[in-house]
């Protein structure tokens, strides 16, 4: 038995035999959930429930949010809320805290919870060129070096 033979076998032993399977993750997906009342509430609650894996299912219907935590995977989730007849997405908002400034305006979206703000790539056009950077912080009161006119 060479080398190779040995470190196959104790591979076996340590993995007892099995091949490893990619297991499933632990984890909450975020959805936005049209809802206008308990009823509906209740059709996608039971239905995201039903799902295999899934270990809660909260509701908050003034923000129209649904979170599920559990063994499953985000598309799928989608998947069974858009089954039961309501619009559903992925959670598209992110706190505006996280959001860079100067804020865009296009990504402003009248329909977002307090506090928050719809997810927007930045966009190479969006974002300032060296040259505008360099005029932009040469009269900044962050940089040292700056143009003061007393």
């Amino acid at each position: 038995m060479g080398i190779e033979g040995t470190m196959e076998y104790f591979s076996g032993l340590l993995s007892n035999g099995h091949k490893h399977k990619k297991k499933k993750q632990l984890r909450t997906v975020e959805l936005k959930v049209r809802m206008d009342c308990d009823g509906c509430e209740l059709k996608v609650k039971n239905a995201l429930s039903s799902m295999s894996g899934v270990k809660s299912v909260e509701i908050n219907r003034k923000q129209q949010k649904v979170s599920v935590t559990g063994y499953v995977e985000a598309n799928k989730v989608l998947k069974k809320a858009k089954s039961t007849g309501k619009k559903a997405e992925i959670w598209p908002y992110i706190p505006y805290s996280l959001v860079a400034h100067p804020y865009t305006a296009q990504a402003y979206d009248k329909k977002a919870p307090p506090g928050f703000v719809r997810n927007v790539e930045v966009t190479a056009t969006s974002t300032m060129s060296k040259q505008e950077e360099d005029q932009y912080t040469m009269f900044s009161d962050d940089n040292p070096n700056a143009c003061s006119i007393m």
